[in-house]
């Protein structure tokens, strides 16, 4: 295309993507345990 429409939205989403992957990084990770039964023993 004459006006760069597909080149420009490459780059605008690479900024994006790079942006996303940078907040991804700094995000606590969350750790996944199995909730603990209850105890009907007692």
């Amino acid at each position: 295309m004459a006006d760069n429409y597909l080149e420009r939205h490459q780059e605008e989403y690479e900024l994006k993507k790079r942006n996303f992957l940078r907040k991804k990084k700094h995000l606590p990770k969350v750790k996944h345990c199995p909730p603990k039964p209850e105890d009907d023993a007692l």
